[in-house]
């Protein structure tokens, strides 16, 4: 099935960026996985993201992006049980090995939901002024990548 891209309001762009990043991870476990890196070497780096990128990520969509939407919001209600289930499977300290493949499936889906569904929804409702007020809260920044173990290349 054929993705049309999405036109993303400006206040919105940042956090697809953000989504890149995070896609780009799903890739590097991959890449990983067909280079026989061990899981432990992985982890390392998938850690780091994790604290590092995907935990701001998390509360910034849930303070001040989803809020946009009604509480009771039926995509609200799914892109919540995927943060959870995400933040339970960063933290799962069993089998690293299985971890990380749900975590690299869990990741994509998730990340292709938003993409796809939640924020065009909300580009749909949202007003001009609630645009302008997340543009505010959430500025782009720079990448900065943990590049002391590329284990992808």
């Amino acid at each position: 099935m054929q993705h049309k891209p999405q036109k993303r309001h400006k206040a919105l762009q940042p956090l697809s960026r953000e989504h890149h990043h995070g896609l780009l991870l799903s890739w590097k476990i991959r890449s990983g996985f067909n280079k026989n890196i061990t899981p432990e070497r992985m982890r390392i780096y998938v850690d780091w993201f994790f604290e590092t990128h995907l935990i701001p990520h998390f509360e910034m969509e849930e303070a001040h992006v989803f809020t946009i939407l009604e509480k009771d919001n039926a995509l609200v209600k799914k892109a919540l049980k995927d943060h959870r289930r995400l933040k339970r499977l960063f933290t799962e300290t069993e089998d690293d090995a299985k971890t990380l493949i749900k975590i690299e499936e869990a990741l994509e889906k998730h990340i292709r939901f938003e993409e796809r569904v939640l924020f065009p929804e909300i580009q749909k409702v949202a007003s001009e002024t609630q645009m302008l007020e997340i543009e505010k809260i959430h500025q782009s920044e720079s990448f900065v990548d943990k590049i002391d173990d590329e284990f992808w290349r």
